[in-house]
């Protein structure tokens, strides 16, 4: 799920991209697509209501620091999420620049009128791969979610906007445990058959581990060659990079993460913060990877959000700053002799 050769074609009115997927190991000084979503991610299960200019800033600050794709907001129900109801006005400060993709999730065909009208790029439609965290996060079964998407994708397409089919649970369930691979390739096939080809693989409670990342790109590789994968991890249990290093050598190429560490469902148990942006850009660099992002800008970023928030942050390298940071000889104590 790496590097792909674009082919067009054209599936249920739609013109799409197809793309076949490579099996190569992602090489040092590939480019590697991240897409910050801590707007969107990580201020939805905050209790206090973030000032719509402040959550504007921010996301222009992230543009500013070289990241070219922003999932900036969710056009839910703004009783579901009161965090994220001013989702439009949030959108309509975004400055962009050259290259900027900007996504939103959108639920259903009343999201997509509402975000038809904004200078979104992207609507990501979203199913978990379990029942029971469907029910949960949307009230409705895999299948009367799965009902809601060609009407979403027909709105999208009469405004220029591209579709991304995201699932949830994708690599276990906190509710029922693991969530077997043909569970997501069945929803996988649909959003193919809608004529959507990027495809969001989300570890909504951080329950991915090397050994299930490995087994469920395999399955894909086999089921949906012509869709590409984005990884959506969580750090949950301190082994989200470890997912990313797992997709890198599996040729994945995409990958989602959030500003600080933030994130979590509010809608599933123990679903702590996403991979922090910073940490994984700092990974990728000093792995001979290419991310367009200046690190030293989106450490800056790091620190107005949680300033923003009053809160402490997980990431761990707006604290520690890169490995090649200097320190003054009289910023630390000498040992007693």
């Amino acid at each position: 799920m790496g590097a792909v050769v674009p082919a067009k074609q054209e599936r249920s009115g739609l013109m799409v991209e197809a793309r076949h997927v490579s099996t190569m190991p992602a090489r040092q000084g590939t480019r590697i697509e991240i897409c910050e979503v801590g707007p969107r991610d990580g201020f939805q299960i905050e209790k206090s209501f973030i000032p719509t200019g402040r959550k504007i800033e921010i996301v222009n600050g992230l543009i500013d620091a070289g990241l070219r794709k922003v999932q900036v907001t969710s056009f839910v129900s703004p009783r579901a999420v009161p965090q994220l109801a001013d989702a439009a006005e949030v959108l309509a400060g975004v400055k962009r620049r050259p290259g900027t993709v900007l996504t939103a999730l959108v639920p259903n065909a009343r999201g997509a009128e509402r975000a038809a009208e904004t200078q979104l790029d992207v609507m990501g439609v979203f199913c978990s791969a379990s029942e029971t965290h469907s029910r949960k996060n949307v009230n409705a079964s895999i299948d009367e979610t799965l009902a809601r998407f060609p009407a979403v994708v027909e709105i999208a397409s009469a405004a220029g906007k591209r579709v991304q089919g995201d699932v949830a649970t994708a690599f276990g369930c906190p509710f029922e445990g693991d969530v077997a691979p043909e569970q997501v390739v069945r929803i996988a096939r649909f959003y193919r058959d809608l004529g959507i080809v990027d495809l969001n693989l989300g570890d909504t409670t951080g329950m991915a581990t090397p050994t299930n990342v490995s087994a469920l790109l395999a399955a894909l590789r086999a089921a949906v060659p012509e869709m590409t994968v984005t990884l959506h991890f969580h750090n949950t249990r301190g082994v989200g990079l470890a997912n990313v290093m797992v997709g890198l050598a599996e040729g994945v190429t995409r990958y989602d993460s959030s500003i600080g560490g933030l994130g979590g469902c509010p809608f599933a148990a123990g679903a702590s913060g996403n991979i922090c942006t910073e940490d994984l850009v700092y990974l990728l660099q000093e792995s001979g990877y290419e991310t367009g992002i200046d690190l030293d800008q989106l450490i800056d970023v790091a620190r107005l959000t949680q300033t923003s928030l009053g809160r402490e942050l997980p990431g761990q390298v707006m604290k520690a700053g890169p490995r090649l940071t200097r320190h003054g000889v009289d910023d630390v104590a000498t040992a007693a002799g």
